[in-house]
């Protein structure tokens, strides 16, 4: 009786010692989240626990984590403290006999009860967040994060900031890297692999909802100091969230095996105030209108599909139709025509000057009034859609500039 009085005021004492981690660790959070860090945003060198949690989430996940450890060492040094002491004080060198004892009905209903009651113990609050991390509704702002080979895009769907889109790619330099058989060049910085080009920005305090995707293979969308993993899958949409309590530089990776540079996909999350994340906004919306009619800019075929699709459905889908079919004896199909699976510069004439076939009623206008981007765009969408493949399946807006010449 002493033994196990004195067995339950340790676990009481532990289960306080557990409580109160989650707390230091906040603190330790609170204002400048880089400070806590070492000033990273991310892992410290020597780091024995989870990172300082930046959510209520995480400080829930760092909360079981610490509880659960300390249950299972509870339960390690007691079944084994009790063992390794049966085996040292009844050995048979001091005399003493095995019981010859069958069947304890005490002993089978304790084993079978406190158990069940421990696993009750940690289910419960494990259950409680777990269905907390799942509910994704009513978010402020919800952003799509797309995983490929090997970057992130993100596109901002809903909330202030819609419409915002762009590439985060690896922005630590080649020469730190290095290659197989060939040492860097250049010294390593504080965020080797940890740093990028264009950083995910959102407001402190707000909930944003993260719709995870992927192009090609599986990614995975993981910033630990938000409690957040939620795997990108090429056809699926998945979605999670976070509401980070205060600003800072937060870092992560995919942490999905996806192929040869799994490890320079980092994510970077820059959490600010209300003020900087509106005139983040405003910022970034000038910066995409200026590169949305730059001639000179180099798109991806994804950037131009997306673009193009949206510039057919206004200017193109009422002769051609959504389907591309066109109008039999009035307007040209466009799914499975020759010109858009023939050379591009034929189809980048006719967008510029017009056709008049003689097979059709309805004469193709020029399109000049178009930018350059929009026409190059839906040269590109129409060349990548339906049925057709064409081989020439790209045309950059300097390619339209050059034929207007």
């Amino acid at each position: 009786m002493k033994h196990a009085k004195r067995l339950q005021s340790l676990m009481l004492g532990l289960a306080i010692l557990a409580a109160g981690i989650p707390a230091w660790a906040a603190d330790t959070a609170a204002g400048t989240y880089a400070a806590a860090t070492g000033g990273t945003g991310g892992p410290v060198a020597g780091q024995i626990n989870l990172q300082p949690p930046a959510t209520q989430i995480a400080t829930e996940i760092y909360s079981l984590h610490n509880w659960m450890m300390i249950v299972c060492l509870v339960i390690f040094f007691a079944v084994f403290g009790v063992m390794f002491y049966s085996i040292f004080k009844h050995r048979k060198s001091l005399g003493h006999k095995p019981a010859t004892f069958h069947e304890s009905t005490a002993v089978e209903i304790a084993w079978t009860v406190v158990p069940f009651l421990i696993v009750i113990g940690m289910a419960l609050p494990a259950t409680r967040t777990v269905v907390g991390m799942k509910d994704t509704s009513n978010a402020d702002i919800t952003i799509k994060a797309t995983g490929m080979q090997w970057k992130w895009g993100y596109d901002y769907l809903k909330g202030e900031g819609e419409g915002i889109s762009f590439l985060s790619n690896l922005s630590t330099p080649r020469s730190q890297v290095g290659a197989p058989g060939f040492e860097p060049t250049e010294k390593r910085g504080d965020n080797y692999l940890m740093e990028v080009d264009n950083e995910i920005v959102v407001p402190v305090k707000k909930k944003i909802r993260v719709v995870t995707t992927a192009n090609d293979v599986i990614h995975s969308w993981s910033i630990p100091a938000f409690g957040v993993k939620q795997d990108a899958i090429p056809g699926f949409v998945r979605d999670t969230w976070f509401r980070a309590e205060h600003t800072g530089t937060y870092r992560g990776y995919c942490s999905e095996l996806c192929g040869k540079e799994h490890a320079f996909m980092p994510i970077v999350v820059k959490v600010v105030t209300d003020a900087e994340y509106t005139a983040w906004v405003d910022g970034k919306k000038k910066e995409m209108a200026a590169l949305a009619d730059d001639p000179n800019k180099t798109w991806t075929i994804d950037e131009l599909k997306t673009k193009g699709e949206k510039v057919y459905t206004t200017n193109c889908v009422v002769c051609h139709q959504a389907n591309g079919k066109g109008v039999p004896g009035a307007f040209a199909p466009l799914d499975g025509s020759e010109v858009v699976n023939g050379p591009k510069a034929e189809q980048i004439n006719v967008l510029l000057h017009g056709k008049k076939s003689g097979k059709y009623s309805a004469e193709m206008p020029g399109w000049k009034q178009l930018s350059d981007t929009d026409i190059a765009a839906v040269i590109t969408y129409t060349r990548n859609s339906w049925s057709n493949k064409a081989a020439e399946n790209i045309v950059q807006p300097a390619e339209v500039v050059a034929a207007r010449k």
